[in-house]
């Protein structure tokens, strides 16, 4: 927990507890997770609280927000060295249609872009949908 503690310091987020144990949640999984999901985790926390935490560790750096096209918002943990910047660093997600679930494909960045004069981009999301790995296998 010293790990995450000096972690989340880094980052300018004060330890508290429950902001540890959903911090050791995301490290923990290696898909996005929404509200819902940290609400089943975490039965006995206050969903105010979850989405707080979510947003202040979105503000910080520390997960960032998939639309994966389902309508749920998701969140994945970011990269040690991540920016989460337009310009920057942009990078695929894919999006199981089988289990639902959307993951991030770091390796694979978004195609820098140019738009027309007088637009201004504020997001960018590159979705990718189909069947995992483990649900392809599961069809065969």
């Amino acid at each position: 927990m010293e790990e995450l503690t000096k972690n989340l310091e880094g980052k300018g987020i004060r330890p508290t507890a429950m902001r540890l144990l959903i911090l050791k949640c995301f490290i923990g999984s290696k898909i996005a997770l929404s509200i819902g999901e940290l609400e089943r985790v975490f039965q006995k926390a206050e969903r105010s609280t979850l989405f707080r935490t979510i947003k202040t560790f979105e503000k910080k750096g520390i997960v960032h927000q998939i639309d994966d096209g389902s309508g749920i918002a998701k969140f994945a943990l970011c990269e040690d060295q991540c920016i989460c910047d337009l310009d920057i660093d942009l990078h695929l997600h894919f999006h199981c249609t089988a289990c639902n679930e959307t993951q991030c494909l770091t390796n694979q960045k978004i195609p820098q872009f140019t738009l027309p004069t007088g637009f201004n981009a504020m997001d960018a999301n590159l979705v990718i949908k189909g069947m995992c790995n483990k649900c392809s296998r599961e069809s065969s």
